[in-house]
């Protein structure tokens, strides 16, 4: 039981999990806040450019389309009923987790903290928090199917155990400036 929950929530999060990984290798370009201020501090700052959000939402999108195409063969093969993704779960599981990022850029700003810095918990949940609450508004019956108490506790618990797993592989890679 244990094992097909933390993998409905693997599935299941796909689409969020992967956007902010591809927004790193796709970055660049104008930045979201045009270079603005806000109380002398930049609004976002350069990492949250239109071409590393348009790029890691539409990799989350095409992320639950394959996902999708492949459901039944995985289900055959493991046993463990996975969930589809309509296009509006895609939508708001990809974009809600780019989102979840600015918003959390948005903060570190306020607070002070340098792109890059580290904002703990926030740093680790804020795509999840967003990608999970823009899709229970939008599309809440797929929603609350699919994430049951044991699945979002599983999200929570994983999700800062993988986040900390890839940026550690991006700094290794050269692609952030901290492993954290």
């Amino acid at each position: 039981m244990v094992v097909e929950t933390v993998v409905i929530a693997v599935w299941a999060m796909l689409p969020a999990y992967i956007p902010n990984n591809v927004a790193v290798l796709a970055g660049g370009g104008r930045p979201i806040d045009g270079g603005r201020t806000w109380d002398g501090k930049r609004v976002l700052g350069d990492g949250k450019t239109w071409h590393g959000t348009t790029f890691g939402t539409a990799a989350g999108i095409a992320v639950a389309l394959v996902l999708d195409r492949s459901q039944p063969v995985f289900e055959s093969a493991t046993g463990v009923g996975v969930p589809e993704f309509p296009l509006v779960v895609a939508v708001t599981l990809a974009f809600g987790a780019m989102f979840g990022d600015i918003l959390a850029s948005f903060l570190k700003r306020r607070t002070g903290r340098e792109r890059g810095a580290s904002l703990p918990g926030i740093d680790q949940l804020d795509f999840v928090v967003i990608a999970l609450v823009l899709t229970a508004l939008v599309a809440s019956e797929w929603f609350f199917a699919t994430f049951t108490v044991p699945v979002i506790i599983a999200v929570l618990v994983l999700t800062p155990v993988l986040h900390v797993g890839t940026n550690m592989i991006a700094y290794a890679l050269g692609l952030k400036d901290e492993p954290w």
